[in-house]
């Protein structure tokens, strides 16, 4: 036996489905500002992360040329040209500046 309601009949799934979306939205609006701060959060390690591997790049070169001046006299030899100009008996060193232009004069 089916009792007939009038508008409760039609107006009961509606109501169900209103709490459902309304319970969905409510999760949603409780979870929100946590997934952003995962999106941060993920971004952030992304750009440690680069960090963190252009250290160790730098870290590689500055090792290979602690051991290659350990090792190899001539990188040493070469070195102690370029930095401080020191030249063998008999050679001589030329250095080269750049030219020096007057900024102020050519405005």
């Amino acid at each position: 036996m089916k009792v007939n309601l009038g508008i409760w009949d039609k107006l009961t799934p509606v109501v169900i489905f209103l709490v459902f979306v309304a319970g969905i939205l409510l999760v949603a609006v409780w979870y929100l500002p946590l997934i952003r701060q995962n999106e941060r959060m993920r971004r952030e390690i992304l750009r440690l992360d680069n960090a963190v591997q252009k250290e160790e790049d730098a870290g590689k070169q500055l090792r290979t040329s602690i051991d290659t001046l350990r090792y190899d006299p001539k990188a040493v030899e070469r070195l102690a040209r370029e930095t401080f100009g020191y030249a063998k008996a008999g050679e001589m060193v030329i250095r080269f500046e750049e030219a020096r232009t007057n900024i102020a004069a050519h405005r």
